[in-house]
């Protein structure tokens, strides 16, 4: 072990300073669709409960209207919080994961994911359902990808 690795092993020691270990661009190698498939299924669903709920009627009380408000907030907040992680996903999966040599697999590759991505942006803006199975099948046909080129590495 040379002196400076030593030195700084020490020094950590000393310091108290331990390794953080975490899904990151080191790259650890761990990639999976499952996280934005969750994050997409959720947003469909908060479209569909969203568009089907009721509203208040002119004689609602002012509690059953404020009760109404926070479903709504609720149920807006946890969609464009999951279409984010849907997009964080994955760009991973684009950027980290698939290369050059996945192309032939599929030679829409790039277009898929750009418009999966598009398609999360405006999720967190609209609540349209139509929208949001658009982005489920879209994450499909992307976890399907990746399946294909988990199948093809393996051969």
């Amino acid at each position: 072990m040379s002196f400076r690795a030593t030195f700084t092993s020490a020094l950590d020691r000393w310091l108290g300073i331990e390794p953080l270990f975490a899904h990151c661009d080191v790259p650890c190698g761990i990639y999976d669709p499952h996280g934005a498939t969750i994050a997409a299924k959720t947003v469909h669903t908060m479209n569909t409960k969203l568009t089907a709920l009721p509203t208040p009627g002119p004689n609602a009380s002012p509690q059953e209207t404020l009760e109404h408000r926070n479903t709504i907030v609720r149920m807006v907040q946890t969609k464009e919080s999951h279409a984010q992680i849907c997009k964080q996903e994955l760009l991973i999966l684009w950027t980290d994961y698939f290369k050059p040599e996945h192309l032939p697999l599929a030679s829409d590759l790039h277009e898929t994911f750009w418009k999966a991505a598009k398609l999360c942006s405006y999720n967190k803006q609209h609540a349209d359902p139509a929208k949001s199975q658009e982005l489920v099948d879209a994450v499909a046909k992307i976890a399907e990808l990746f399946r294909k080129a988990e199948a093809a590495k393996k051969k």
